[in-house]
């Protein structure tokens, strides 16, 4: 029986684990290579931001036992936004050297 918070979005990372092909050697721009840099950031921004809420809500329900049921749902959807902005980056990097699934 899977977590009640557990949400089919939320996939199984395994299969990115998978054997990848590419065409053959793949050449970048720096102007390709400064892009890619930039979206890193930003998936590293949007996931250190998700963590800060998690510790945050877990403090406020530390110091104040009596908001959990407000600050759970919050600790609940970080994941999982968290999970996106890693899946979306690995869909631009696996797209910008032409990986495919072998």
């Amino acid at each position: 029986m899977k977590a009640a918070c557990f949400r089919a979005e939320f996939r199984n990372d395994l299969s990115m684990s998978s054997s990848y092909k590419t065409g053959g050697p793949v050449t970048l721009t720096e102007e390709q290579i400064l892009a890619l840099h930039s979206e890193l950031i930003k998936m590293r921004h949007d996931v250190n931001g998700r963590l800060a809420n998690i510790v945050a809500a877990a403090e406020l329900i530390r110091l104040r036992p009596a908001s959990t049921a407000e600050r759970l749902k919050l600790l609940l959807e970080q994941p999982h936004v968290a999970a996106e902005s890693i899946g979306e980056f690995s869909r631009r990097f696996e797209s910008s050297f032409g990986l495919v699934r072998a």
